[in-house]
Formats: C-alpha cells, sequence, structure tokens
C-alpha cells in the first residue's frame, strides 16, 4: 500500500471522509508526487524551496487561488499524519501560510424563479411527476444533490413530514418538508414511481436506469432542461436551489443556526456566506425602490 492510501485509508476512518473528499485529496497528492518525481524527489523528503518552486509555477499558468488553497490544504493534513505516524522528518509547509480565500456570492434564483422552474415539469406524464417531486424536494429541504438521488423509500416519512438525510461524512439529519412538498412526493410514491420501476422494491426513491438510483448527471440535465421551458436563463449551479432554500429562509426572518441545522453544515461560517446573499437582496430593493436609493 503506497502512503497515499494509507493517509487516504486514515481519512476515511477516523473522519469519515466522503468519496468526492478522498478523490480530491487523491488528485492534489498524486500532483504533488509527480512533480516531485521530475526532480527526482521523495514525497516524504520534499525540500521546503520545491514546493514554492511549484506554487510559483501554478500561479504563472493561471491556476486560481481556490485551488492553491485547496492544494495546500491537502499537504497540509498529509504532513500532519505522516509526523504523527513518523513517516515524515519535517514538514515543508511550516512556513507557507494559507492563502485567505474570499468566498464569492452563490449563484441563486429568485422566489419567482424558483416558482416557475417548479412548475415547469409536464405532470401529466410519469417522468414529469418524478421531476416535480425530486424539484419541490430538494427545494423545501435544501438538499445537496448527491443527498437528493441517494434517498431511498424509507427515507421519507409523510404523517411525520420529515425526510431522513445522509449528508458529508455519512451524517444523517432530519429535515422537515413542508406541506407542499410532502403532497408531491406522495403523489409521486402512489403513481408514477410504480409506473417507472419494473420492481417499486428496489429501494431507489427516485429512479434513473434499471431501477437503479438516478445520477447527478442525469438529474442536472433534467433541471437545464426545465429551466428552458420556465424562461431561466442565469447559469445554474449544481447548489442552485440549495442556495436559494437557504437565502429566502434568511430573507424571510430565519435564524442563521437553524439554517445550518437544515443544511448539514458542520461549521457556522460556511453558512454565513449566506448572510451576505441576503444583504446583497436587501440592497438591490433599497436602491431599487427607494427614492433616495
Amino acid at each position: 500500500m503506497s502512503v497515499i492510501d494509507a493517509f487516504l485509508d486514515a481519512l476515511w476512518l477516523e473522519q469519515g471522509a466522503s468519496d468526492h473528499t478522498l478523490a480530491a485529496y487523491r488528485r492534489d497528492l498524486t500532483a504533488w508526487q509527480n512533480h516531485l518525481d521530475t526532480h527526482g524527489e521523495a514525497l516524504l523528503a520534499p525540500p521546503p524551496e520545491r514546493l514554492r518552486e511549484w506554487l510559483s509555477s501554478r500561479r504563472e499558468q493561471g491556476y486560481q487561488l481556490r485551488s492553491t488553497a485547496r492544494l495546500l490544504s491537502t499537504l497540509r493534513s498529509f504532513y500532519r499524519w505522516g509526523r504523527l505516524n513518523n513517516q515524515v522528518a519535517s514538514d515543508p509547509l511550516t512556513d507557507i501560510k494559507l492563502p485567505r480565500v474570499i468566498p464569492g456570492l452563490p449563484n441563486t434564483l429568485d422566489e419567482d424563479e424558483v416558482e416557475r422552474l417548479l412548475m415547469a415539469p409536464d405532470t401529466d406524464t410519469p417522468l414529469g411527476v418524478r421531476d416535480r417531486a425530486m424539484l419541490e424536494l430538494l427545494y423545501a429541504c435544501g438538499l445537496r444533490v448527491s443527498e437528493l438521488v441517494g434517498l431511498t423509500g424509507d427515507a421519507v416519512n409523510l404523517r411525520q413530514g420529515v425526510v431522513r438525510v445522509r449528508g458529508k461524512g455519512d451524517k444523517d439529519r432530519l429535515v422537515p418538508m413542508g406541506e407542499e412538498a410532502a403532497d408531491w412526493i406522495a403523489h409521486y410514491m402512489q403513481t408514477a414511481r410504480l409506473a417507472l420501476m419494473s420492481d417499486p422494491t428496489r429501494p431507489a426513491l427516485f429512479p434513473g436506469r434499471a431501477d437503479k438510483a438516478m445520477t447527478r448527471q442525469t438529474f442536472w440535465h433534467r433541471i437545464k432542461v426545465h429551466a428552458i421551458t420556465a424562461g431561466i436563463t442565469r447559469p445554474l449551479s449544481p447548489h442552485t436551489l440549495r442556495h436559494a432554500f437557504a437565502t429566502h429562509l434568511l430573507n424571510h426572518g430565519a435564524n442563521l443556526r437553524v439554517v445550518q441545522l437544515l443544511l448539514g453544515h458542520s461549521d457556522l461560517s460556511t453558512t454565513q456566506i449566506y448572510t451576505h446573499v441576503a444583504q446583497a437582496r436587501l440592497e438591490s430593493l433599497h436602491a431599487e425602490h427607494h427614492p433616495r436609493g
């Protein structure tokens, strides 16, 4: 087993890191190892000047600050683990500070655009009912796309109006879905799901092909199709409705810590970006409608 594999196994065992996180760490460490290999140097004993030279080269190649910050965070975790496990004698990042990345405001939709998007699927068809139920649930609960497509039928409790969501690090949380989303999920499960699955006893709540859970890529293709129908021209990201969920809650007076719990953020600072979005919206409304705006 390589030292990179050993480190990733430790991350999975000790922190419950997701497959997505582990893949990102592997890419960063492999890129660093490949750079060291071209100079005949070892991953566990790199000269500090090599890292500075590589960072400078990345800047010249146009790598963004956010990418470099993530890379350095990966290397810092790796060499900290290496020292704790007596794999490395010294940390080559000792004198290197992580760059401060100012988070950009996420893409979101206003409430009218969300309403148009939710109404876009043709609910006279099983596929349209499925898509409408997925969009309603995504917006009502602020789910990540991976959380949405990974739902199983037993994760939804219509009597209590909640959905059990497995988030990052395999941590579960209960999220209220609201009356509208619950009604669409009930309608979907009683009609369209039975029509779309050859074996409705299979666990996937929202099937794609062969009764298996829909992929994230398929769902976002569906969203883009419905956005065209709804006349939404602004760019959509995989988190657009999640961002809209958080922003609209704050715009209507929700407590930031409540939004943090609903989103499944482990750190409040991650949720605070939405206060900037809400503030930007208020400033825009003020400038547009106030006589001295």
